[in-house]
């Protein structure tokens, strides 16, 4: 039994979920896997490191579905988390699901030990965090269109290449004037 009734009788053609931590390849239409919960343990990472919920500051629609399928993540200053954290996480964000640690891996990773840099890496973060998060608060509007309860997402991937292997979106400049005469 799933949350409201049989796994089985799930429509798996239903996107659900809150946008942000909506792995590209599930807004592509693919099935959610453990390859998709990494993508949104990388979203929880930043929202631990920084305070802030991922793309905050953009409406929750169907541009930041494509956004999202083309490779944009969220800022993030270099000073607010350790590096090896940051590391980890932008590996969780990584557009091919084949390229995102394990879940072993990950646990493997954050049992780092008694690593001195690791240590240091961790006290340099902390601090900027008390000088700048404290003494500003952190305070960001949210866009007024951001949502972050699940809700159905089709309707904003419906316009997205479903299965679409490629894992970002490019676009070449043709020069059409090569083909136009001038009489």
């Amino acid at each position: 039994m799933g949350l409201c009734g049989e796994v089985s009788n799930i429509d798996k053609t239903k996107i659900y979920g809150v946008m942000p931590f909506v792995a590209p390849e599930v807004l592509k239409g693919k099935p959610y896997n453990q390859a998709a919960d990494v993508y949104s343990f990388g979203m929880i990472m930043y929202y631990i490191a920084t305070g802030r919920q991922p793309f905050f500051n953009y409406a929750h629609d169907s541009v930041l579905a494509l956004n999202i399928c083309s490779g944009i993540r969220p800022e993030i200053n270099e000073q607010e988390a350790p590096k090896f954290y940051i590391d980890l996480m932008k590996s969780c964000w990584d557009a091919d699901p084949e390229k995102r640690p394990s879940a072993i891996e990950i646990n493997d990773f954050l049992h780092f030990g008694k690593d001195e840099e690791i240590r240091k890496q961790i006290k340099e973060a902390e601090e900027y965090r008390i000088t700048n998060f404290l003494s500003t608060g952190n305070s960001q509007s949210v866009h007024p269109q951001a949502c972050y309860t699940s809700r159905l997402l089709n309707q904003f991937t419906k316009e997205l290449p479903k299965h679409d292997d490629t894992y970002s979106i490019s676009a070449e400049i043709i020069d059409f004037t090569e083909y136009v005469t001038f009489s």
